[in-house]
């Protein structure tokens, strides 16, 4: 691969916009892919979530742990709906929500898919310099007093 710049005009790059482009492409990567499969991203996380969750998970735990993800905010309360309205979902009585046998169905495929997508955004890229990247952002977060986490 070839690099926008020499490594010395690299150093002076604005991470702003290079987090930005590499959020663009990724994201917008992703997000094309599961809708082609008439799948949002959010709803994506909901399937990921309760597949997890052998008791299911209430509205609150999906809103507890998704609510910051990429600023989803009030939509994740829509999108979990669709979940439950595609039938992907069933809430019972305790207000619990569980997978469906074809939400436990799409969840398996997407988790196929969602190993693909990530093998193609890591190709030749080894875990230690992955590592090395992400740590790198953690620390300019920190720098700015901003703090990011995920699961």
């Amino acid at each position: 691969m070839e690099f926008s710049h020499p490594d010395t005009e690299l150093a002076g790059q604005p991470i702003g916009y290079w987090s930005w482009a590499a959020h663009k492409a990724v994201v917008g990567h992703i997000r094309k892919t599961l809708a082609a499969r008439g799948v949002s991203q959010p709803q994506w996380w909901v399937l990921a979530q309760l597949a997890g969750s052998e008791d299911g998970r209430t509205r609150e735990e999906l809103r507890a742990v998704l609510g910051g993800y990429l600023d989803v905010g009030s939509a994740l309360e829509s999108e979990t709906d669709t979940v439950v309205a595609l039938g992907w979902a069933r809430q019972d009585e305790s207000e619990r929500l569980r997978l469906t046998g074809d939400g436990a169905a799409l969840h398996a495929e997407l988790a196929v898919l969602q190993q693909s997508l990530r093998a193609r955004i890591h190709a030749d890229i080894p875990d230690e310099e992955y590592v090395r990247a992400l740590k790198v952002l953690q620390r300019m977060i920190h720098n700015v007093g901003g703090h990011a986490w995920h699961h």
